[in-house]
């Protein structure tokens, strides 16, 4: 039997299991839309190519699914790149078919094609970032490549990849048991774990350290191994901290919880890990900002701390800090025999009531000392306050997305998450404008979960056309505009180290200047609400989430810096031996 292979591809994804394919149309792929319209496949359409990538992002994480993203060639594919990429460095699985020129015009540089240096090499431009770029050259390969971008995405550290095709194969016909004969192939293949004997080390070497101390990076929510790293936590009695990927691993209510690391970790949860005599790494990469750029002074000190690293990908164990034991495991099975073998060393567990109530006292110590910007009354609002309300009026297991500035550098610092892979942030690649389409992308994954996006109005500004597909879907998400005015993070980076702030402030004739976001969000359709007094923030906050409707809050914030006794060098770069970081810009 012969058919299209566009209608074998979303036979194929429906097969798979495949709800939604997030994209833009382009003369390339609308042979895939018209197989897509009778499809219980939902096609949510953007306005831009990088929201569609963002979208899928924040889908993937929320449903622990990989997402599907439809591109055009050239431009179209392109824009979604800093969206690909973003999901790259967060290692979220994402499969990007996009369409390409036709087959029979290589060499004759066709409408929209990238050729300055090879003839039909658009997929090229993803290599340094997809775990691979595939070009479909004959029909016959496109089931296997199909299935194999798929399980690449999947296995090992996920991540995106990208299949390009040749607009002229997605017409064409196929023999239809080149598709068939995929239905044998698993789904699903078996991860590695973790053997006994090592297992036991590692327990043993943790039960007999003075210090021990378990360090968490996003890998855990990766794996879905939140649960199984709580009850070894809470058997062993050991502390957890983690990165900016890591948060939420363990609730930021348990007694063991220290916090997040590096540049905007506190003193006190640095110091323990500083001081720490064992420490256990799970899932993470020791990035720059949560290692305190890798100064042993600061955060880690690899020796005399000595480092055990469980990892799935062979590459990240040892690629900052030397590693006395290194596991190339999955870390849900890995914890799953940690936790047996840990169960049969010390039947009836460890206590440690002292740390405990350490952190917790400290936890305190920390939330008093920001109380005086909590109850500030003023307006434009303190950011402290707007993270505190927001966090008062959310469910325990709502979702929260975060862009980049003090959205994210204070939720990871001073917000509470109580459910693993509820806060949705872009870690590695820290892309402005990633926040509010991911917000749409997790409501979608989990339409019963309140989902609010935290932006700043510098983020926001990126891809205002978010709110289209908001209202045209009715995806009722909450966006809240952290609005000061500026790219504030690094207005407040450059007016510390260079005495100007030239660049990044928001002006019009020498006036602080925004647009009226609650305006923008209703010429969209969407309902918009300007803040205009602190008092009125929270409860228009909890009327936008009652209301199940989108809602953009539009709330005016003072140009204060994230407060950070951490350590970054890139402020060494700027002003060396000056001990500087940030100052509070006004806008």
């Amino acid at each position: 039997m012969k058919d299209l292979i566009s209608h074998q591809l979303i036979k194929y994804l429906e097969n798979r299991g495949v709800e939604h394919i997030f994209g833009l149309c382009g003369h390339t792929n609308i042979a895939v839309l018209s197989a897509l319209e009778k499809s219980s496949i939902k096609f949510i359409n953007t306005r831009h190519e990088q929201i569609a990538a963002h979208i899928a992002d924040g889908y993937a994480r929320a449903k622990k699914e990989t997402a599907v993203v439809l591109s055009h060639l050239g431009p179209g594919l392109t824009n979604a790149a800093t969206g690909v990429a973003n999901a790259a460095l967060d290692s979220i699985p994402m499969v990007v078919i996009a369409g390409d020129v036709p087959s029979h015009y290589y060499g004759k540089h066709p409408h929209q094609e990238v050729n300055l240096h090879a003839d039909g090499s658009q997929y090229e431009i993803y290599r340094p970032f997809v775990k691979r770029a595939w070009r479909v050259d004959r029909p016959d390969l496109f089931p296997e490549i199909i299935e194999k971008a798929f399980q690449l995405a999947e296995s090992g550290n996920p991540g995106p990849v990208l299949v390009s095709v040749p607009m002229d194969i997605f017409s064409k016909e196929i023999d239809t048991t080149l598709f068939e004969r995929l239905d044998h192939n698993t789904k699903s293949l078996h991860k590695p774990t973790i053997d006994e004997e090592t297992a036991k080390t590692i327990i043993k070497t943790l039960i007999n350290a003075s210090k021990p101390l378990f360090y968490v990076g996003g890998g855990i929510m990766l794996a879905d191994a939140a649960e199984e790293l709580r009850e070894l936590v809470d058997h062993l009695s050991i502390p957890v901290a983690h990165s900016l990927m890591g948060k939420g691993a363990v609730s930021d209510d348990n007694p063991l919880t220290l916090g997040m690391t590096g540049f905007w970790g506190t003193k006190f949860i640095n110091d323990k890990c500083k001081e720490a005599d064992y420490i256990l790494a799970l899932g993470t990469r020791f990035a720059e900002a949560d290692s305190s750029s890798w100064e042993s002074e600061y955060t880690f000190n690899f020796p005399p701390t000595k480092l055990i690293q469980i990892d799935i990908e062979p590459s990240e164990i040892g690629r900052n800090y030397p590693v006395e034991i290194g596991v190339v495991a999955d870390l849900k099975q890995a914890l799953t025999v940690l936790n047996r073998v840990a169960k049969e060393l010390v039947p009836n567990g460890l206590q440690n009531d002292e740390l405990k109530q350490e952190i917790i006292a400290n936890r305190e110590e920390f939330k008093n000392s920001n109380l005086k910007y909590i109850t500030d009354n003023s307006f434009p609002m303190k950011p402290q306050r707007i993270l505190e309300e927001v966090r008062e009026v959310l469910p325990r297991d709502a979702y929260i997305t975060t862009d980049v500035g003090w959205n994210k550098n204070g939720v990871g610092q001073q917000f509470p998450i109580y459910e693993a892979g509820t806060v949705l942030t872009p870690g590695g690649f820290a892309t402005m404008g990633f926040g509010a389409p991911a917000a749409l992308g997790a409501k979608i994954a989990q339409p019963d979960k309140v989902v609010v996006s935290l932006v700043g109005d510098g983020g926001f500004g990126q891809n205002p056309a978010v709110l289209a597909t908001a209202a045209e879907e009715n995806i009722p998400v909450v966006w809240v505009i952290m609005n000061n005015n500026a790219f504030g993070t690094i207005a407040g980076l450059e007016k510390a180290h260079f005495g100007t702030t030239f660049g990044t402030l928001f002006k019009k004739d020498g006036e602080t200047y925004s647009p009226d976001f609650a305006q923008i969000a209703k010429a969209y359709g969407v309902e918009g609400v300007k803040i205009q007094s602190a008092e009125e923030f929270k409860p228009a906050l909890k009327q936008a989430i009652e209301s199940n409707k989108p809602v953009v809050i539009d709330v005016q914030m003072q140009n204060i810096p994230t407060p950070t006794s951490g350590h970054w060098n890139i402020m060494d770069i700027y002003s060396p031996n000056k001990k500087v970081h940030h100052v509070a810009v006004e806008s």
